[in-house]
């Protein structure tokens, strides 16, 4: 099933530069020492409630934080790791966080546009060093913003069946797109960035990339100052080590290679975070309870355009049970208030992560399974988190 359709339709009913070891994480922010408070009531019933699920599901092996109150609340990890080895996830488990990324380089590029760096409404033209699509005049009212929003026109990704285009006038309508997200961390890397020409590899429709420093910019411009140690682009030896496996719908373990230099530089934005459930959740904290803005972290005005609804989703288009789409985030619009949500995934993993700002609560789950999506479509899980996010949980 499609990752992006497996929550759709469903309203509100439904859920809809190097780096410290990992070690570091236990004591880098002393508020995350909240996880480890008693059990509350709410807590104890999820933590029953996901492994029965997952056992219903197929799903060996999980990693779920809850924020509530604009504090952390609950964390945990189920299953393993692999079946292969049956070491348990533990929180410090690495995932592939897949699409949900998208939140994240979002964030940076909201706080580029704060120090002028880049324009939201400027067309990336003006900074781009060679036109990433010839041919089409179009090309010259793509910004930052529509990219974010999904509104530049390209589809998700390129193929030799369906080379990359722009199928539509920019800003007047949706489409889903990674490429969008690949031309918009090209730009980033201009601006900010460099690139390692010695370096370089074939992708999608004999696209050539070369290796960049966006594991590095983005560790430097978000990762690190937020605490989140043990999240990367490109694998250290730590990361490797913590880093749980992938499997198949048949519940098979699989390999995948590490990602490579080119591969950061191509998928990054759209899907290349490695990521702790503990990691993404302060990155959560950031967007429902933030810190004072500073040079890494977002004023409240960004912040709320961030999060405000840009462009209707049409009634054909169904993500994540979503009515709009904000600036690297889907919104469920709901009479108890909005509620932000992504969904990612690629082989072998699934991941969702939602949030109600005015009530700042929100949660973050990975999955090592092609059946993730089957955990988070479950009644009783989507009963259970809208119990957080409408703020019925005491």
């Amino acid at each position: 099933m499609n990752r992006r359709a497996f929550l759709a339709g469903t309203g509100r009913a439904a859920l809809g530069a190097g780096v410290a070891s990992i070690s570091a994480c236990a004591t880098r922010d002393r508020r995350m020492t909240l996880w480890d408070a008693p059990g509350h009531p709410f807590a104890s019933r999820v933590a029953r409630l996901i492994p029965e699920l997952m056992n219903e599901a197929e799903v060996p092996g999980c990693s779920m934080a809850l924020i509530k109150d604009g504090r952390p609340f609950w964390r945990q990890g189920f299953g393993v790791k692999s079946v292969a080895t049956g070491e348990p996830v533990g929180n410090g488990a690495v995932f592939e966080a897949a699409s949900i990324s998208k939140t994240v380089f979002s964030y940076a590029i909201l706080k580029l546009a704060e120090q002028g760096v880049i324009g939201l409404d400027t067309p990336l033209t003006s900074y781009a060093k060679t036109p990433f699509l010839e041919g089409d005049p179009r090309l010259q009212q793509i910004t930052a913003r529509r990219v974010l929003a999904h509104t530049a026109g390209f589809q998700d990704w390129r193929s030799k069946k369906e080379p990359l285009a722009i199928h539509f006038a920019p800003g007047e309508g949706f489409r889903y797109s990674g490429e969008g997200y690949f031309y918009l961390q090209s730009v980033m890397t201009r601006l900010v960035g460099h690139e390692h020409s010695d370096e370089c590899a074939r992708f999608e429709a004999d696209l050539d990339v070369c290796a960049t420093d966006i594991d590095s910019t983005l560790k430097q411009r978000l990762l690190m100052p937020f605490g989140m140690m043990s999240s990367a682009y490109l694998w250290n030896e730590d990361l490797k080590r913590h880093t749980v496996s992938p499997h198949d719908a048949d519940g098979k373990p699989f390999a995948k290679p590490p990602p490579t230099g080119s591969a950061s530089a191509r998928y990054a934005a759209a899907g290349g975070l490695h990521t702790t459930a503990t990691d993404y959740a302060a990155f959560l904290l950031e967007i429902v309870n933030p810190k004072p803005p500073d040079d890494y972290r977002l004023t409240q005005a960004s912040l709320d355009e961030m999060v405000r609804p840009q462009v209707k989703l049409p009634a054909d288009v169904q993500i994540d049970g979503a009515t709009s789409w904000a600036l690297g985030w889907a919104v469920q619009e709901r009479a108890t208030g909005n509620v932000i949500v992504h969904s990612g995934g690629q082989a072998g993993f699934q991941s969702l992560t939602m949030a109600s700002v005015p009530r700042k609560a929100g949660f973050i789950l990975f999955t090592n399974s092609d059946n993730g999506w089957k955990l988070f479509h479950h009644p009783k899980f989507v009963k259970s988190m809208n119990e957080l996010l409408d703020g019925e949980v005491n």
